[in-house]
């Protein structure tokens, strides 16, 4: 099956390079790099090194408390980060820096796959999430490399589709793996029904509880939230096409009855913030952009969120948060964020890619879900009125997130002792 793949990959190469450079039209930084794309890497130094594969800005930010811990756990070795797209890789520079190495993971064809092993050297391998790939997960099988899927998870949908289209490359490919955790045993069920063995499956529950806050935010907040007055605010965090114009219009009714309701909005991806900006001003609406250093004046509408790596502090400085990417159907985005920080959310129906953490938060009354534009508007003029209700909810938020905190330690004693393993990299051309 894998050399079926391999054959088809190959024929799709066109149609690759061409979405390459047509998403470069949105996205310049597509255009940046792309040899690595092929395996064609920047010389690393020959210091031993772990590497970490996290394929965009949320998986990005799960692995930067893991990131951080290996750091203090691990000084002789060197972090490698890969992603695939250019947010993933501005926010693994924003955030540390040159204290790692960052490149981009090659498409997964053979040769590709073999220079970056061969310029990498990894005594390890961790791959955050759901990023399967059959020729890359051989090749580090091949080297001897060990192989660990962390924070896994696997939604019903995708399981079907795995099942129908490709059961018997996904368990060949998931069998290269040393070991899979998952955030939950309903995952690991789903997992077992693909073929996976079940002596490689351990739950450690999901590394986004153990998000880290950054000191100061809190001061951050109350600094930015001093510029804005006495005001209500609700963020519209992560949104993504036909979300905002829904937003837009909620947002018409909540300022009808609360004329000081301000909107911070913020896109899920860089390309869009232009877009979006436009969006809002042809509405109507007197908009003050973040990149633009201003302040809001009391008769600003909306705060646009048009920066990286701000997303915590636009949270905290919120009276309410709408995670979205979910009145669409994208599959939600991470909620864990606001309930940590005591922030009252709110998530539509559209969240098969955090199905788990949705359902338990609502368990646990730490949020609401909501199916459309007429419910969120509901669902905002009630808390807007109740001080008490926001205040309850943002705390059950936080005590679910505290209370579920502890995959972080799990994942670093397995890690412990896949290095240990006798088996290393076997440094070949092969």
């Amino acid at each position: 099956m894998r050399y079926l793949y391999t054959f088809l990959l190959y024929l799709l190469l066109p149609f690759i390079v061409l979405r390459l450079f047509w998403r470069g039209w949105q996205a310049p930084g597509y255009w940046q790099r792309i040899p690595e794309r092929f395996g064609f890497m920047r010389s690393l130094s020959k210091q031993s090194r772990l590497w970490i594969h996290s394929v965009s800005v949320g998986e990005a930010l799960a692995a930067v408390p893991l990131v951080r811990a290996l750091q203090q756990q691990y000084p002789q070795q060197r972090i490698l980060i890969t992603c695939m797209t250019p947010t993933g890789a501005q926010q693994i520079h924003s955030v540390f820096g040159d204290t790692v190495d960052q490149r981009y993971l090659p498409y997964d064809y053979p040769d590709a796959v073999q220079r970056f092993l061969q310029q990498a050297q990894p005594v390890l391998g961790i791959i955050m999430e759901t990023e399967w790939w059959p020729n890359l997960f051989h090749a580090c099988h091949t080297r001897r490399i060990p192989l660990l899927l962390a924070n896994t998870r696997l939604s019903e949908r995708s399981a079907r589709a795995y099942q129908r289209y490709a059961a018997t490359l996904t368990r060949q490919t998931l069998a290269c793996a040393s070991l899979i955790a998952t955030q939950t045993e309903v995952h690991a069920q789903r997992l077992r029904q693909l073929g996976v063995d079940a002596d490689k499956l351990q739950v450690t529950g999901s590394i986004k509880f153990d998000i880290q806050l950054a000191a100061g935010l809190s001061e951050q907040a109350e600094a930015l939230r001093s510029t804005w007055g006495s005001r209500r605010v609700w963020i519209a965090a992560s949104t993504h096409e036909g979300e905002e114009e829904q937003v837009l219009r909620v947002f018409q009714t909540v300022k009808q009855r609360f004329e000081d309701a301000l909107l911070l909005l913020v896109p899920r991806h860089p390309e869009r913030f232009q877009r979006v900006a436009r969006l809002c001003e042809q509405a109507g609406w007197r908009l003050v952009k973040r990149s633009s250093g201003r302040f809001c004046h009391p008769d600003t509408d909306i705060f646009l969120g048009d920066t990286m790596g701000e997303l915590p502090l636009f949270y905290a400085a919120s009276d309410i948060a709408f995670v979205g990417g979910s009145l669409v159907a994208t599959g939600g985005h991470n909620m864990l964020e606001p309930a940590a920080l005591g922030i009252p959310l709110i998530t539509g129906s559209h969240v098969f890619n955090f199905e788990d953490i949705a359902s338990r938060l609502l368990e646990h009354q730490a949020a609401i879900k909501v199916a459309n534009a007429e419910q969120l508007t509901e669902v905002l003029l009630t808390w807007f009125q109740d001080a008490n209700l926001r205040s309850q909810i943002g705390e059950n938020g936080r005590h679910f997130v505290a209370q579920n905190r502890g995959a972080l330690q799990k994942l670093l004693g397995i890690i412990a002792t896949l290095i240990q393993t006798p088996t290393r990299p076997r440094r070949s051309s092969s």
